[in-house]
């Protein structure tokens, strides 16, 4: 949990004042729907209980001040000067007066003292929890008006377009729209989402979160083909995107090269997993979901062809300890998996993993329950 104490010594220490409030943005995890956003898909994600917040306050000289407590530095720039491409942790949180200007919002300098407790490198969002987390304080502290998903798209445009990473909307759409206990449907064409009950605690189960510590390795390269491939498989079949496809087993005769077949065959079905999922969460049967997790982590593995021997590892060996179900989450190529566990048997399993990846010669994993917990805000009290 953030120390906003520690924050307000902080922010204190730089300007002499207390700040004018905190906000926060959570980082998230992808209950079900990998790799289906840019083929116009379905996801299911949540917001979790780790986040970035904020101690920030108006300036009237027209800079940034931004300060990191973990990592105890200091970065200011004039709004004016304000340029994409501008590297390292800070441009996380100047991207977001960048894109809100470049909009024609009228925004002025701000002190910004930011604290995350979101795992880094481990596909929960931690970029995004900070730019929601920015956002939110930039809409408060100058009084504008956006609507909710448009923080998300003004959050999405700092990393794109300032910092230069090339994400989907998911993960600032989970950050800024979910509901506590709740996760959030989302059909990427039309960006319509609706709230779906994920009380896992009143129907007696958990959900891990095991980080495998793998570096991703080559992720933009393998990320590109991924979605070049989807691309060029939605050309020779004459459509716009694959969320088109309609009679799966006829689109697979069609395509001559087996690794088309294969990524077609995984956005497809992982997408009918998402309303699956979808379905069971509605009539409260999460008990019934570890067999749609373990589908999808073999059409990653299989189909798709983004996991890593460690991730597998971690999935098969939770599985072996008496999980429901378990995935990869996130993008591929290393990060976390998720499990679907009995209450209680959260750290019996990620105990087992432990055991595993010391067997293998890996190093230990982290790992944490998951909370479905509330979109970005102001931190009261």
């Amino acid at each position: 949990m953030v120390d906003t104490a520690a924050l307000r010594a902080r922010f204190r220490s730089e300007t002499g004042a207390d700040p004018e409030g905190f906000w926060y943005g959570p980082g998230r995890v992808n209950l079900i729907g990998e790799h289906t956003d840019y083929n116009d898909g379905f996801v299911l994600p949540f917001a979790l209980s780790q986040r970035a917040v904020v101690a920030a306050s108006r300036r009237d000289d027209g800079q940034l001040v931004m300060s990191s407590l973990e990592l105890d530095d200091r970065q200011h720039i004039a709004l004016a000067d304000l340029r994409p491409g501008t590297g390292g942790w800070s441009g996380y949180l100047a991207g977001v007066a960048w894109a809100l200007q470049q909009a024609g919002h009228r925004v002025g300098g701000a002190t910004l003292v930011l604290s995350s407790d979101v795992p880094l490198g481990a596909g929960l969002s931690s970029s995004a929890a900070i730019e929601c987390a920015v956002v939110a304080a930039f809409v408060d502290l100058y009084g504008l008006d956006i609507a909710p998903m448009e923080r998300a798209r003004f959050a999405q445009r700092a990393e794109n377009d300032y910092v230069g990473a090339p994400t989907g909307l998911l993960d600032q759409a989970a950050s800024t729209l979910c509901s506590e206990g709740e996760g959030l449907f989302m059909d990427c064409r039309s960006l319509r989402t609706t709230p779906v009950p994920l009380d896992f605690a009143s129907q007696s189960l958990e959900l891990l979160v095991l980080d495998t510590k793998t570096p991703h390795s080559h992720v933009d390269g393998e990320y590109g083909a991924r979605r070049a491939s989807c691309e060029e498989a939605a050309r020779i079949l004459g459509l716009t995107s694959l969320r088109d496809v309609e009679d799966l087993s006829a689109a697979l005769e069609r395509l001559g090269d087996e690794t088309l077949r294969r990524r077609v065959r995984h956005v497809i079905t992982e997408n009918e997993r998402v309303v699956q999922t979808l379905e069971l969460a509605r009539s409260r049967r999460l008990e019934d979901l570890g067999p749609v997790l373990d589908a999808s982590h073999a059409s990653m593995r299989d189909d798709y062809e983004i996991t890593v021997p460690t991730v597998d590892l971690a999935a098969r060996t939770a599985r072996a300890a008496g999980a429901l179900g378990a995935r990869m989450t996130g993008g591929g190529f290393g990060g976390c998996i998720i499990a679907l566990v009995r209450l209680g048997a959260a750290e019996a399993v990620a105990r087992a993993v432990e055991r595993a990846f010391a067997d293998a010669g890996h190093g230990p994993p982290e790992w944490f329950v998951a909370t479905p917990s509330a979109g970005a805000g102001r931190l009261t009290g």
